[in-house]
């Protein structure tokens, strides 16, 4: 009966319900916050599509998910009212506006990166997108750190990724298996009993053969069609050995760059914060697809668009494809590189969303794989503090040296600690990143407002520059 209840209006045509995700999809600016509570103003609020439970019960399991949450919430709640193809249409809608606009920017970003305009338009940017991140940070740290255990997880993740430089799925992972151990050691000591600790999942043990099945069969069949377009990158490359090539990813850009975020995409618990350093570091310094900086400049892109921020990965693949063209038209093949990251990146949702939702009430009340997961969830902070620093250096700073400590046995650095020129401050950039942060924590304005400014800003300061 409460079933019944919980959803007060039959489901919308299927006709209304793309023109509402297409509305939300050109709309959804401001990140993950602002596009959570548009969906929530549009389909519990003003369309009473779904309950007020039933929108939390799905936003609760997509915040535990690697990728955009708020793409696989859309996705959740179009598969909610219309099964599979109402997920699909709600997810692609939700994100094909932003890449369109990301594919035209990324164009005009390749050809006239050097035009006067566009590096002060940028450095405008830069300094307003280092108040969002800060702005992030604060936000996840408010939902993520529960315990005292969690702030440890999380100055562990930063001091691990700022001054160890460990990898970001490395730390991901202890982060995981620290949670398991500590809830696992938690209830050895309180004395909770096994059974007591399985008792959730009771409800699976009525299930057939073929419901078990069911997840997996629909597992393989997305996993098979996110994998597909590795075929369409070795008609592009040629006959050579493709497995080999994706592997390495040293050959073929193509191959590299689907192969690279394929694995981003299982790994990127808390959104594109949380790997943007990881990408940065790889893009730069492994596969010089972009050069330093650049990913401040993406990044400053990816927020003047609507959609997910993760966005940003489209902008790295286009610039992959097209300084490393393969022999055919440089836009053409940062065209090629762009949406061979957004498949990568996004069809992953997918099928978090399809194999996994059916069965998540239950799944999602073991204690244990909660503590796990949380535990993920607070090592996202320290991520996010550690991009935070590194992007107010590089915005703020000309010039920012290296301090390193290095092992007497080895010669190789233990520790390294990136540390400002003192003499090299940006003034202008300081004083736009201060108003950005007034703007956005003090009179709460929109993201568009707030770029609107710094862009505005940046071509003042770089035209007083020039005339002076």
């Amino acid at each position: 009966m409460s079933d019944v209840v919980a959803e007060p209006l039959p489901r919308p045509a299927f006709s209304e319900a793309f023109a509402v995700w297409a509305r939300i999809g050109c709309l959804s600016f401001g990140g993950p916050a602002g596009q959570i509570a548009l969906m929530h103003k549009t389909v519990v609020e003003e369309k009473r599509w779904i309950s007020e439970d039933r929108f939390l019960h799905a936003l609760n399991y997509c915040m535990l998910l690697p990728g955009p949450e708020a793409q696989q919430l859309a996705t959740y709640i179009g598969w909610l009212m219309h099964g599979v193809r109402g997920g699909i249409v709600a997810g692609l809608l939700f994100i094909l506006p932003g890449f369109l606009v990301i594919l035209v920017l990324s164009g005009l970003y390749a050809y006239f990166q050097n035009a006067e305009w566009l590096l002060a338009l940028f450095f405008g940017l830069k300094a307003a997108v280092l108040a969002v991140v800060i702005e992030a940070l604060m936000r996840v740290a408010g939902r993520a750190l529960k315990s005292r255990f969690h702030y440890y997880v999380a100055a562990a993740s930063f001091v691990a990724l700022f001054l160890l430089n460990l990898p970001f799925p490395l730390v991901v992972l202890a982060a995981g298996i620290a949670g398991f151990l500590v809830e696992r050691r938690r209830r050895k000591v309180e004395g909770v009993a096994p059974a007591e600790a399985s008792k959730p999942a009771r409800g699976l043990s009525g299930l057939t053969s073929r419901h078990i099945a069911r997840p997996f069969l629909i597992l393989a069949f997305w996993v098979i069609v996110w994998q597909f377009p590795l075929l369409i990158v070795r008609e592009i490359h040629g006959p050579q050995d493709l497995i080999a090539e994706a592997l390495s990813g040293e050959t073929n850009v193509f191959a590299a760059v689907f192969v690279f975020f394929s694995k981003m995409a299982v790994v990127t618990f808390g959104g594109a914060y949380a790997v943007l350093s990881y990408v940065a570091q790889v893009a730069v310094e492994h596969y010089a697809w972009l050069r330093p900086g650049e990913m401040l400049d993406g990044l400053a892109l990816a927020e003047t668009t609507p959609g997910p921020l993760v966005l940003v990965l489209c902008f790295v693949g286009f610039m992959a494809g097209f300084r490393n063209a393969l022999g055919i038209d440089p836009l053409f093949g940062g065209v090629i590189g762009a949406s061979l990251a957004a498949w990568a990146t996004f069809v992953p949702s997918f099928i978090w969303i399809f194999a996994g939702a059916p069965y998540v009430e239950k799944l999602r009340q073991n204690k244990i794989l909660s503590a796990a997961l949380s535990a993920i969830t607070a090592a996202v902070v320290g991520v996010i503090l550690n991009l935070a620093l590194w992007f107010g250096l590089h915005v703020l700073f000309a010039d920012v040296g290296n301090i390193a400590l290095l092992s007497r046995a080895t010669g190789l650095p233990l520790v390294s600690l990136a540390w400002p020129v003192w003499s090299t401050l940006n003034v202008a950039a300081a004083a736009i990143f201060v108003i950005a942060c007034v703007m956005l924590f003090r009179f709460k304005l929109g993201m568009i407002s707030i770029l609107g400014f710094a862009a505005v800003a940046g071509l003042a300061v770089r035209g007083a520059e020039l005339l002076l």
